[in-house]
């Protein structure tokens, strides 16, 4: 058995998939787990060959969140110094310019919640469940949940699941649309990384643009989004895979993306 926290492997081309791997505990989330996750963003990031990234849990669980037991005790000085890993972790995933998927297996509570809401989309099994239960330890989601929460699913909706810590299961995150599917659980990672593939095949150039546009836009005025999005269209239909694009639609054959 591999006692890395954290998996890394490439089911197909151009495509990763981040496997959390402490199943014994729901793979909850200990200080090895954020120092692991923050090195695999940091890594994906600065890789050219990747084109799109899954990530789920081993067992029956995404993440339970952060691991209570490693934390029954601890001090608030040694609390801050896992948070602030956990900090850096949360914002390497964001920085990630390549579409994350999260394949969501089972449990996805409090900090496994913030890492699905930070993936860019995600699709479950019937057997998924979410929350965000920090309500109930006195503290709130402190890696980015609240916001990504009301970006998701709305601001009225988020606050009531954020402040009654309520648990959403798969039908209603599909309902609410935290989730774009429901599959059944022996075939959630394959389809995840075959909607991975499908992004990984087409212009990466394109695809991070995408991922930019709308990420950002999301928060803009419209006219401004607009603008960047005109920004981005005009640096890309100059470059060499918009050509390749073309060529390769018109002569009824893949295209042959470099990048460039």
């Amino acid at each position: 058995m591999d006692e890395k926290p954290v998996i890394v492997s490439e089911p197909a081309p151009r495509v990763r998939l981040v496997t959390l791997n402490r199943p014994q505990v729901a793979n909850a989330m200990n200080t090895a787990v954020g120092e692991a996750l923050l090195a695999v963003w940091t890594d994906l990031a600065n890789d050219p060959s990747v084109g799109a990234v899954v990530v789920t849990g081993k067992g029956k669980a995404f993440c339970a969140g952060a691991d209570l037991k490693e934390r029954d005790g601890m001090s608030d000085e040694a609390w801050s110094a896992q948070h602030l890993i956990y900090e850096a972790m949360a914002r390497a995933q964001l920085s990630v310019p390549v579409p994350i998927v999260a394949a969501v297996n089972g449990a996805a509570m409090g900090g496994g919640c913030e890492i699905m809401l930070a993936c860019d989309f995600a699709i479950a099994s019937g057997a998924a469940r979410f929350g965000t239960p920090e309500v109930r330890l006195g503290i709130i989601p402190g890696l980015g949940g609240p916001a990504l929460l009301a970006r998701a699913v709305g601001e009225r909706r988020a606050l009531e699941l954020l402040t009654t810590g309520r648990h959403v299961d798969a039908q209603e995150a599909l309902q609410i649309g935290l989730v774009s599917r429901l599959t059944a659980p022996e075939t959630l990672v394959e389809e995840a990384v075959q909607l991975a593939s499908l992004i990984a095949a087409n212009a990466p150039l394109a695809v991070r643009a995408l991922k930019r546009v709308v990420r950002a836009g999301a928060t803009m005025q419209l006219d401004q989004a607009m603008e960047m999005e005109l920004g981005e269209y005009n640096r890309l239909f100059t470059t060499a895979d918009r050509r390749e694009g073309v060529a390769a639609f018109n002569d009824k054959r893949p295209a042959r993306f470099t990048g460039a």
